[in-house]
């Protein structure tokens, strides 16, 4: 039996890791516990500074006010909707592309990866991406919120690191045994790339969930619009009621702690959703990015 003996040396980098990581979980923790004990604090003692890791005054108030509104619900489930199907129109095309970019023999690979790239960084602008959807009659619906924003190339990039990373042999001998290339993608790769595309699901889910800024400038109908834009447009009128000397104490409240509840509401599901894919994400991102 091997027996490793511990230095002193190395006991006090185990010591001084545990304190800088835990330094760094009580900087990240820190302000999500502020944020939400002051969703449930009552206006007076938000705004005296008073609230910290504990909530006071105790009210639901703002809750009730977001929850008795049926358009939140509604806005709600078009943010469902549109996660949904945005973040699986985006994987099936992000999917295919990366492992189109991973076969070193393709002819115009290089082509193909510089046209995916040069999007990083260059764009038309936001009028004529305006005026391009628009002219497509995609306003006011759900695609003008998932095709402009169906592949980001960075997602593409991890993906097709972590294709070219895996063994030739594999789709060789599958190719022997009588797969097609849609067979191998299907049978092989995707079923060895759990990791990976559990990532890229997260990533893209996340991106969608949070995004507001595109249902914002392509929709004029509140009951398309997604629940970060209720929430937004809440925000702007419950400030705007107070900076015009709203005496409603309803408005009042809402106008102290709705950003809290906004960032309670917007970050519940991906809280739940995250634990499941916890467990692939770093790996997946390490697997897409180096060499084995």
């Amino acid at each position: 039996m091997v027996t490793h003996h511990v230095t002193r040396g190395y006991r006090i980098f185990q010591g001084f890791n545990a304190v800088i990581l835990a330094g760094v979980v009580v900087a990240t923790l820190y302000p999500f516990v502020n944020i939400v004990a002051q969703s449930f604090s009552d206006e007076r003692y938000i705004l005296s500074g008073q609230v910290n890791l504990i909530p006071k005054g105790f009210n639901l108030t703002t809750y009730q006010i977001v929850a008795s509104d049926p358009m939140f619900w509604i806005n709600y489930r078009n943010t469902v909707v549109y996660t949904v199907v945005a973040t699986l129109i985006a994987m099936v095309l992000t999917t295919c592309y990366a492992y189109v970019l991973s076969k070193r023999h393709l002819k115009g690979r290089t082509f193909l990866i510089w046209v995916a790239v040069f999007t990083m960084f260059f764009n038309g602008g936001l009028i004529p991406n305006y005026v391009l959807v628009t002219s497509l009659g995609l306003k006011n619906t759900i695609w003008a919120i998932v095709l402009p924003n169906a592949i980001s190339v960075f997602n593409l990039l991890v993906m097709k690191a972590f294709f070219e990373n895996m063994p030739d042999e594999l789709e060789e001998a599958a190719s022997i045994d009588g797969l097609n290339t849609y067979g191998i993608l299907w049978r092989i790769v995707l079923p060895l790339s759990k990791a990976v595309i559990a990532t890229m699901l997260l990533f893209y889910a996340v991106s969608f969930w949070n995004s507001w800024f595109a249902a914002f400038l392509y929709m004029n109908e509140a009951d398309l619009f997604p629940v970060t834009v209720y929430l937004r447009n809440l925000i702007a009128g419950a400030t705007g009621a107070e900076g015009a000397g709203a005496a409603v104490a309803d408005v009042t409240q809402a106008a102290s702690n709705i950003k809290s509840v906004t960032i309670v509401l917007t970050v519940l599901p991906i809280l739940a959703i995250y634990p499941f894919v916890q467990r692939y994400f770093v790996s997946g991102v390490m697997l897409g990015a180096v060499k084995g």
